[in-house]
């Protein structure tokens, strides 16, 4: 039986399922039109940027780092090009200890790299890349990139090295820089310069590296950079240079602190040489020292350990950070605060048995059976305890404490370098401040005014602030903070900028106090009775000096034997001078650890110093001719009368030079 089709029903469904597919047509091209003017209208900016982005790479150029330079132009710090091998552990591929094995029979990766490769890679970010070879050869360039494809998170950079000339020679004025690690990286996110360190590895870790870092650093450029779909980069759309990093010309005579530097042979300890008029650091001696060229790429653990471990603490800025007692360099300064406060008339004198009595206590003088007849003159050229024993008790802490601030005694000095200690200047508050959970302790007795007149006790200063105040004395009270960098010269346009600054300050003193103090110190070096006269014999200049000898370890009454003492509580030696006397050029404070007297040990050093730098003479060379250092004694502006009739002494029978312990 035939079906009978409902031809109007079946164009009925038609004409419903082709509706329906019209209406699903229109919605989906709805939907398209909506995403097509959502993403081309609506996000269109956000998106082209996005585009951009990922076609143009901002890719940055690191600055050039400023130069070091002595004040005569020598090079102390440099930068040279060279290869590294990186690896960024964030795109490797394969385990770290097989790629590094691979690449080992392409390069030479002995295992100081692999170790210096752990540490940096524990302080550096995942996705940063870490050294695992610096300065590869040319042959090794070679035959790394002709299997680069085989080690993808591996590459090959150029990089530019920081490069210290001199190696040891002035390397704690320097400093040095290192990579730079996590708790570093973060400061600088959170900083200003933030942008301004943007592919810079390396920052300054001590010395003039760290307290200059913006200026050495520079301004960091770079350049737009197309690429393709693959990263490769196509062409270069924009390029801003970068701005070279601002060199420093200090004030360092670098001849002048190798002379100093091997006067010190293997002692230890710390000489600061200042041109009183400027304040201009001529030397910055620390021994023993370090080769900083070691923390450039990163220090291995075994130089690290020797540097880090030893007795001697090579890494130490002794005269930025290291205190000392000044022992009787500490003496001129305790004369000049006698006239200036009205204690004392330069030909006052005591008759000195050896010892002083205080409070049932016995004072020795180093001197068994005394100096005899003593004044302030001789009481500095013969370098009396007695007097000053005396002369302590009378002033009172507070007075001696007053007086000695001002010459900047217990304060920074200021210098531009971080972590400068103040020391101690003592009184009774900073006593009752130090002792505050011992009330016993707190109180000030007359024993320690009697050890700090003499430069011991709670005294404690740097080196830096010693040469400080000389230097201030031999200024006639007016003040220069002392400071290492001279000039700042711009990276780019070589302008040059002094740092110099301008007094900051003056004490009020009387001339005719300071004269009477100076003649005195010139006593030290040209009278046979003088502690430093063997030292300074045909000095070809005349020059003011102290000696001074310091405990390191109290005797609690027991002789001291140098030979017989354990090498590290020795005493330290010590020695100050300013020359020319008549109008000083350069001023001096110096100390040697554990040496012994400051006449042995310390003056020959500074004498060596004094030679090079008046009469352009090093060691075991003649003298070049430099009149105007030549100064004679009567040059000097106070008569020799001034100062009593023991004013000039001779030379004592035998030959001997009396307390010439110092």
């Amino acid at each position: 039986m035939t079906e009978i089709k409902d031809s109007d029903r079946e164009i009925h469904h038609f004409r419903m399922r082709l509706s329906a597919l019209v209406v699903l047509v229109f919605i989906c091209f709805g939907l398209l039109v909506a995403r097509f003017v959502w993403l081309q209208v609506v996000k269109h900016n956000q998106y082209m940027a996005q585009a951009e982005d990922n076609r143009i790479a901002l890719v940055p150029i690191v600055p050039n780092r400023g130069l070091i330079l002595d004040r005569n132009g020598v090079v102390l710090a440099s930068n040279y090009s060279a290869y590294t091998l990186e690896i960024t552990p964030s795109k490797l591929e394969a385990n770290m200890d097989s790629v590094i094995d691979e690449l080992s029979k392409l390069v030479t990766i002995e295992a100081k790299d692999r170790k210096r490769f752990k540490r940096l890679l524990e302080e550096s970010k995942n996705f940063a890349s870490v050294p695992i070879r610096t300065r590869l050869t040319d042959d090794e360039v070679a035959r790394f990139t002709a299997q680069r494809f085989r080690f993808p998170g591996v590459e090959v950079q150029a990089r530019l090295f920081r490069q210290y000339p001199l190696g040891e020679i002035a390397s704690h004025v320097l400093g040095y820089i290192g990579r730079i690690n996590q708790k570093e990286a973060k400061a600088i996110e959170e900083g200003e310069d933030a942008a301004n360190y943007n592919g810079t590895d390396h920052i300054g870790k001590e010395g003039l590296e760290k307290s200059y870092e913006k200026q050495l650093h520079g301004v960091t450029g770079y350049e737009e950079v197309e690429r393709s779909a693959g990263g490769r980069a196509i062409r270069t759309l924009s390029r801003t240079p970068p701005v070279p990093g601002t060199n420093l010309v200090l004030s360092i005579d670098i001849e002048l602190q190798k002379v100093i530097e091997e006067a010190f042979g293997d002692f230890r300890g710390a000489l600061v040489a200042i041109e009183p008029e400027t304040g201009d650091v001529l030397a910055y001696v620390s021994r023993p020292g370090f080769d900083p060229n070691l923390f450039v790429d990163g220090i291995d653990s075994q130089s690290w350990n020797e540097l880090n471990t030893s007795l001697d603490r090579p890494l130490m800025n002794r005269p930025l950070s290291g205190t000392y007692p000044p022992g009787s360099t500490f003496k001129p300064f305790m004369a000049l605060a006698a006239l200036e406060l009205g204690k004392r008339r330069p030909e006052q004198g005591i008759n000195d048995a050896g010892f002083y009595m205080l409070g049932g206590h016995r004072f020795n003088d180093d001197k068994p059976g005394g100096h005899g007849y003593i004044d302030m003159y001789r009481s500095i050229v013969m370098s009396c305890d007695t007097y000053y024993y005396q002369l302590g008790n009378d002033m009172g802490i507070d007075a001696i404490s007053g007086f000695m601030r001002q010459f900047g005694f217990g304060s920074p000095t200021g210098i531009d370098l971080e972590h400068e200690k103040g020391g101690v200047l003592p009184s009774q508050e900073w006593k009752r401040e130090r002792f505050k959970k011992n009330r016993a302790a707190q109180k000030w007795v007359g024993g320690d005014t009697i050890s700090i007149s003499i430069g011991q006790g709670f005294n404690s200063y740097t080196m830096l602030q010693l040469a400080h105040a000389v230097s201030t004395l031999a200024n006639n009270g007016v003040i220069m903070k002392p400071h290492l960098v001279k000039i700042l010269e711009d990276g780019g346009t070589k302008q040059r900028t002094l740092t110099v600054p301008k007094e900051s300050g003056r004490i009020p003193l009387k001339q005719e106090n300071i004269d009477i103090i100076k003649r005195a110190m010139v006593g030290v070096m040209s009278d046979q009775s003088g502690t430093g006269f063997r030292a300074f014999q045909n000095a070809g200049y005349v020059a003011g000096g102290k000696t001074g000898t310091a405990q390191v370890v109290g005797l609690k009454g027991a002789k001291y034997n140098h030979n017989m003492t354990p090498e590290r509580l020795r005493d330290n030696a010590l020695f100050t001078a300013f020359a020319p006397a008549d109008k000083p050029k350069i001023a001096i404070a110096m100390v040697v650890e554990n040496a012994g007297f400051g006449a042995t040990y310390a003056a020959p050093i500074v004498r060596k110093a004094l030679d090079y730098y008046l009469l352009g003479k090093r060691p075991g060379e003649k003298a070049k001719p430099v009149p105007s250092a030549a100064v004679q004694k009567e040059d000097l502006a106070v008569p020799e009368e001034a100062f009593g009739p023991h004013a000039g002494l001779p030379k004592p029978p035998g030959g001997e030079t009396p307390g010439n312990k110092e």
